[in-house]
């Protein structure tokens, strides 16, 4: 088996498996930039247990960046609206560029990463951020995360672990490999 037949198995093996406990998903055809759901610029996040000074947050000059907001649905339910933001910068020569997800900690969220994500645009990447299950925009209260976890151990009626991050993560590939702005061949993660 060669390896772009193991990665296909690996896919299909891997959604037989998240489909088996999951309501009924976005089909990936569907999936396109125009079927993305506006949102609006986070101001004052939910953190969930770490203290934040805002005003650390703010350190590159926005007038150089552009800056998008939107919810990418990945399946059915509440925790079904991705959130995502992208940095770039304004003035590119490029007309594809090299992209990088950047993934927050637990307890964290997408606006957390933003110097990060400043900072790689600045350098002309496209920087993209989401929010994980039970995090930022997906919280409700500054307890959800935790909530989520013991809910997940005693009833098993979630998961807030790996599979939901690979499923929302494979979801935002097959939404930027459809962007014309990004190398497909060079879109990283970093952690």
């Amino acid at each position: 088996m060669d390896t772009v037949e193991s990665a296909a198995k690996l896919r299909s093996d891997f959604l037989e498996v998240l489909h088996s406990r999951r309501s009924p998903v976005v089909p990936l055809q569907r999936l396109h930039a125009l079927q993305t759901l506006p949102a609006k610029r986070v101001v004052e996040p939910l953190y969930q247990g770490i203290p934040i000074d805002f005003e650390v947050m703010k350190s590159y000059p926005e007038a150089l960046l552009n800056e998008e907001n939107f919810y990418l649905p990945t399946e059915e339910g509440e925790q079904g609206r991705l959130p995502v933001l992208i940095l770039s910068m304004k003035e590119s020569t490029q007309s594809k560029r090299p992209a990088v997800v950047f993934l927050h900690p637990s307890n964290a969220n997408k606006e957390w990463l933003r110097p990060s994500l400043e900072d790689y645009a600045s350098r002309g990447y496209i920087a993209i951020a989401i929010d994980s299950r039970y995090h930022g925009e997906r919280a409700k209260t500054h307890t959800a995360y935790q909530d989520a976890l013991v809910s997940s151990w005693k009833r098993g009626d979630t998961m807030p672990f790996i599979y939901d991050t690979v499923w929302d993560l494979l979801k935002l590939a097959d939404y930027l490999t459809a962007r014309e702005d990004i190398d497909h061949s060079k879109i990283g993660i970093k952690f």
